[in-house]
């Protein structure tokens, strides 16, 4: 398991929401990221996920 980061930005640039959580891999972590957006109602935010490594699996803008 690999930990990832959710952080959703207000459009100004603040931080909104920041959570981490563990996923087998990429592609989970990016899924499970953009569910958890979807249960916050933060989907129209921008938002990234990135992985431990500092990959990013997600960007949304």
């Amino acid at each position: 398991m690999q930990k990832y980061t959710l952080t959703v930005y207000e459009k100004d640039g603040s931080k909104c929401l920041e959570e981490s959580f563990d996923a087998a891999n990429d592609q989970e972590g990016k899924t499970m990221g953009e569910n958890k957006l979807k249960e916050n109602n933060y989907d129209a935010h921008t938002s990234r996920v990135t992985s431990e490594s500092g990959k990013l699996v997600h960007f949304h803008r």
